[in-house]
């Protein structure tokens, strides 16, 4: 039996023991797509529990991966079927706004494709990046290649961390978040490597 959740975990207790890997796979999944649901805290919690035992640590990472980029890609599809209209019109449900829309639409123009990487760290961005993306039109394999890459270094920054940390990942998380403007560059430098590398592999073959 594994210690109770720390913090504002325990909340998510109930939900997380009696479902288990489901539990992580749907909350991350409808929160991807808007839905304000605790898809960050859901996956802390699993990581908890793996570490003492109760779930493991690679079927979570492999599920709430899965479950990221399949919610962010119904995102997309919401975005890119419905447009502007669609988001306007319902958005107001899922606490996206139009003037929260417009916001984010036009931070997500001045960044491009590396947003939708970074996004995963930004609270209200996770939950709309898709959305965005589609209602921009922006290419489906250059979002899915940005948002693969975005969902696997949330899930694994998190995953490990709260594996690691246990009952003191209230404490980790909260320092973490404090110093958020560091992972976001982090994250930033990674895709501009990759980017870069794709650039200058592309010239080599020409």
């Amino acid at each position: 039996m594994s210690p109770p959740l720390p913090g504002p975990l325990a909340a998510l207790e109930p939900l997380l023991g009696h479902y288990g890997y489901w539990a992580v796979g749907a909350v991350v999944f409808v929160e991807d797509f808007g839905v304000p649901a605790p898809g960050e805290t859901i996956l802390l919690a699993a990581g908890v529990y793996a570490g003492a035992g109760r779930l493991n640590v690679v079927a979570v990472a492999v599920i709430a991966f899965v479950a990221a980029v399949a919610g962010d890609n119904l995102g997309y599809l919401i975005g890119r079927a419905g447009g502007r209209p669609f988001v306007h019109r319902w958005g107001r449900y899922v606490f996206l706004t139009p003037k929260r829309f417009e916001a984010a639409e036009a931070f997500f123009a001045r960044h491009g494709g590396k947003i939708v990487t970074v996004a995963r760290f930004v609270e209200g961005l996770r939950q709309a990046n898709g959305i965005i993306a589609g209602t921009t039109g922006m290419r489906w394999r250059r979002f899915l290649a940005f948002n693969a890459l975005g969902a696997a270094l949330w899930v694994g920054l998190w995953t490990t961390l709260a594996y690691l940390a246990g009952n003191h990942i209230t404490a980790v998380y909260d320092e973490v978040r404090r110093y958020q403007l560091y992972v976001l560059l982090a994250a930033a430098v990674a895709v501009a490597s990759l980017v870069v590398r794709h650039v200058a592999r592309r010239r080599r073959e020409r």
